[in-house]
């Protein structure tokens, strides 16, 4: 029995991996309900391979909006990198998806049998006891399984009792995100856009019928909170010079909808796991959302996680989970850290933008498709 704390992305897709494979577990979410609380996500095509895997990939492109077309650029949109993503799609079969993350939540909440889903169960700490691990939670409530399965995100207790040595990194940036209900123009209809600037950025997405995930990126010290109601007039004051759109876009989000978060990551770990007890997504590799790939390791885990556990029975895989998984997650976790600060560079920005233009395309591809590939598949 594998007890799986986290109903977010990565707890959820490792709870149908286990579905599909017959294992055996149960799945605890401290929220007492999944709202519609959050922004967007973007769906490589690696993790639409694991979705195709579970039989929910046209679910998924259903609940979502295709990105065909990936744009990097100047804050007037003038492209730095432009390409149009059919090469992906000849490889793959599917573009990426962009979706609002509440949506696919719900989605996946919906194919996991109801009795094995338990919300508003907010982990407190575990014991572990005869080769078993004891699991307590905040309302006195106990559960005893074989394995623990931490899926509880970047502020993940299991890991802080885990690993109490576990650091948290900020990375000097704030993000804000929202979502406006807008209607694009055709030529931004399936196309994902970054664009960089005097250390800021803004990206855009479009996830579902005129729906519009953006966020917002420039430096702040840690910790910094908006005075209510002041939120949109401070972006549309700091991008007011940028593309017309960015500011149609902010000026169309509800206030109350924008989020604002810090940008942080986990130092890498030694080890994702201890005796019966293993960390998965967030949990044990949060990596910052500048290759948009946090998400889509989390739903690799799952995947590689559930298939090693079905191929070996009554068998701690963790070691080996993690023997499969590390490599590919820290190159990923150190190349994300670096994009974002070479993103903000203060003083060669032209630099940078000049070098980027000079990087032949097919360089640029081939780096993508690797990022998309998945290193090993299973029979299952």
């Amino acid at each position: 029995m594998f007890a799986i704390i986290g109903g977010g992305i990565g707890g959820l897709t490792t709870a149908l991996a286990f579905e599909k494979l017959g294992i055996d577990y149960q799945v605890f979410e401290k929220t007492p309900e999944i709202t519609d609380v959050g922004a967007g996500i973007l769906l490589a095509p690696n993790a639409l391979q694991v979705f195709e895997w579970l039989n929910i990939l046209e679910e998924v492109k259903a609940s979502g909006s295709l990105i065909k077309r990936i744009t990097l650029g100047k804050s007037d949109f003038s492209p730095l990198f432009d390409d149009v993503q059919d090469h992906v799609k000849e490889k793959f079969g599917y573009h990426t998806v962009s979706i609002h993350r509440a949506e696919l939540q719900k989605l996946l909440v919906k194919k996991i049998p109801q009795q094995k889903l338990h919300l508003g169960k907010s982990f407190d700490t575990f014991e572990e006891i005869n080769d078993k691990v004891k699991i307590l939670f905040n309302d006195d409530s106990e559960f005893e399984a074989d394995f623990l399965i931490g899926a509880d995100g970047i502020n993940s207790k299991i890991r802080k009792q885990l690993f109490p040595g576990s650091k948290i990194r900020y990375s000097g940036q704030t993000c804000w995100r929202g979502i406006a209900n807008y209607k694009l123009d055709d030529d931004f209809e399936h196309r994902g856009i970054e664009v960089w600037s005097d250390q800021v950025r803004f990206g855009i997405a479009k996830v579902a019928k005129d729906k519009i995930y953006w966020f917002a990126v420039f430096l702040s010290k840690p910790n910094q909170k908006d005075y209510i109601g002041d939120t949109k007039k401070t972006l549309l004051k700091k991008y007011q010079d940028f593309h017309p759109l960015i500011n149609k876009l902010i000026s169309c989000t509800q206030e109350s909808d924008i989020i604002r978060n810090d940008i942080i990551d986990l130092k890498p770990l030694k080890q994702w796991y201890k005796n019966n007890v293993c960390l998965i997504g967030d949990a044990g590799h949060a990596t910052t959302p500048n290759m948009g790939q946090g998400g889509a390791q989390a739903i690799e885990d799952a995947y590689y996680l559930a298939n090693l556990i079905n191929e070996n029975p009554n068998k701690n895989v963790f070691q080996l989970f993690q023997q499969k998984r590390v490599r590919r997650v820290q190159s990923i976790v150190k190349q994300s850290w670096v994009t974002g600060k070479i993103a903000h560079w203060k003083y060669l920005g032209g630099f940078r933008n000049y070098l980027i233009k000079c990087i032949p395309h097919s360089i640029l591809r081939e780096k993508i498709i690797k990022v998309y590939e998945l290193e090993e598949s299973f029979n299952s």
